[in-house]
């Protein structure tokens, strides 16, 4: 029997596992994502929530690289059944989905270093060595499992994980789970059970002690509060005459892995577990771990459960995000509500839907519907106010009758942008730093706003050449930083205006937002395509 805190305890005095002469890559993963159908917009949301917080921490730490993991989650029930209705293998039918989630993330500019597929060899050997080292601890068991099944979330719940309710058509009532609205079915079978119930003491005490393990904060509260409770030991196999795509259970073919158990070790196999040379790692823990907030129980108990076990320490921080929904109902591939993320791109470009994904979801704190409507509005909006503020500011009615010079009485009107602007950097990190990524990206809107604002009422199209010259460094400077701080929520057009202000390569570096330089700048540039029809 183990003693969860002396366990906990354990690992957290471990000696380092990085030399001081290595740096540990900030190790950053999205949810392994179910290929039992192509990839909707909610996938979408959570690629680009990574791939904001992977490049903000590359473009603040440049000396530090970044791991990045994607991948997909191959086996299971739902995909055996997708496959067999398609009449295809379950690999073939992965292999063809899989690669649908490749290309998105490739379309939506999201800069993974890893992406992973659960049918891969390497995984089968980490999963494989897990479950090893878990039986030799005496931590896997075969019992009678009953509960309450999902065939959609492919796991068991408990009594007091399930509601029964009675509606109109439905007799007798429908049970469905609490967490996340899909119908169960009581159901009783043998299975292999791993002890999570050993380690609820542990994780109560480590979750305790770090009160923004878990955010947004209400996750992290109710998390506290589960645990508070005694934790059930969980079914970690199937029967493979139930279930025969997945991985065999190590020395019991008649079993199969549960796929959520598989799934999990992927963020280990990712980064090459297991790891050789007495166990140094290539990257753990994860230093940033997306999820959905239905999936928050994997990852915040069972997971976690698993690496005490195996004495690694626990993921540093999950961000549980809210979902995308279709009139008020959670997109599912189930319901059929889904919104096509590729058709989005297609129509309003890439940096538009990162745009709207960063600040309409950029709280994480509650469901957002996906409207077509408000889409074209917030592409609009950076037209307006990103894209003609570089037109307007580097039009020839403005350059042509500059001055060489002005005096500090005509930059005056400009020192609220010039403040602004200087400032942003420091605005921006303290939202970052506290997952608060729409009003990150706001912050950036409201100085480039503000230059807007600032050039209309200089109108120096009509004003002194000194005005004029004041009106562009000024509002130059204002693009330049915003620039480059918006490249890690939109990096292809933070490129394309850092191109065309003429910022080196070299100096567009978290740095360079106090203090850099423009080269030549390239008039009339169209930061953004017309929406298509």
């Amino acid at each position: 029997m183990f003693r969860q805190s002396v366990l906990l305890k354990a690992f957290t005095r471990a000696p380092c596992r990085w030399a001081s002469t290595i740096i540990k890559p900030w190790y950053i993963t999205t949810p392994i994502f179910y290929p039992n159908a192509v990839p909707h917009i909610g996938h979408l949301y959570s690629l680009v929530t990574a791939d904001i917080f992977a490049r903000y921490h590359a473009l603040k730490n440049p000396l530090r690289p970044v791991s990045f993991v994607t991948g997909t989650d191959e086996h299971g029930l739902k995909i055996q059944k997708a496959a067999l209705n398609k009449g295809l293998p379950p690999k073939e039918f992965c292999d063809t989905i899989s690669l649908q989630f490749r290309k998105l993330a490739n379309e939506a500019d999201v800069n993974f270093t890893r992406f992973i597929r659960t049918s891969e060899e390497a995984h089968y050997t980490s999963v494989e060595h897990v479950w090893r080292q878990l039986d030799k601890l005496g931590l896997i068991y075969k019992g009678s499992y009953s509960g309450w099944y999902s065939i959609t979330d492919e796991c068991f719940y408990t009594d007091s994980q399930v509601v029964h309710i009675a509606e109109e058509g439905h007799t007798p009532a429908r049970t469905i789970s609490k967490e996340t609205g899909a119908t169960v079915e009581y159901s009783s079978e043998i299975n292999y059970m791993f002890r999570l119930s050993q380690f609820r003491e542990a994780l109560l005490e480590h979750y305790s002690s770090d009160p923004e393990s878990v955010v947004p904060l209400a996750h992290h509260a109710h998390l506290v509060s589960i645990l508070q409770s005694p934790l059930e030991d969980i079914s970690i196999s199937r029967p493979r005459s139930r279930l025969s795509w997945g991985i065999p259970v190590p020395n019991d073919p008649e079993h199969t892995v549960y796929v959520w158990f598989d799934a999990l070790i992927s963020y280990l196999t990712a980064i090459g577990y297991p790891w050789p040379n007495s166990g140094v790692s290539q990257g753990w823990p994860v230093d940033l771990q997306i999820i959905g907030k239905d999936i928050v129980r994997f990852h915040t108990v069972y997971l976690p459960a698993v690496l005490l076990a195996l004495k690694l320490p626990l993921q540093r921080r999950i961000l549980a995000h809210a979902h995308w929904t279709s009139s008020q109902k959670k997109m599912s591939k189930s319901l059929g509500n889904t919104t096509d993320p590729f058709q989005a791109i297609k129509e309003f470009g890439i940096d538009s839907v990162r745009y709207y994904l960063a600040k309409v979801g950029g709280r994480f704190q509650d469901d957002v519907d996906w409207s077509h409507v408000q889409v074209a509005k917030h592409d609009k909006e950076l037209q307006a106010v990103l894209g003609n503020l570089y037109m307007r500011i580097t039009s020839p009615a403005i350059a042509s009758r500059m001055a060489p010079e002005c005096s500090t009485s005509d930059r005056e009107p400009f020192i609220p942008l010039l403040e602004a602007s200087k400032a942003l950097p420091s605005v921006l990190s303290n939202y970052m730093d506290k997952f608060n990524v729409a009003d990150a990206l706001e912050a950036i809107m409201d100085v480039l706003r503000l230059a807007n604002k600032c050039l209309t009422d200089a109108a120096p199209w009509k004003s002194s050449p000194e005005v004029a010259r004041a009106s562009y460094d000024s509002c130059l400077e204002s693009l330049r930083v915003s620039g480059i701080c918006l490249q890690p929520f939109m990096p292809r057009v933070s490129g394309k205006l850092l191109d065309a202000l003429g910022v080196s390569s070299a100096e567009r570096s978290w740095i360079n937002g106090q203090m850099g330089s423009i080269g030549d700048v390239v008039a009339g540039v169209r930061l953004f395509p017309a929406v298509s029809k």
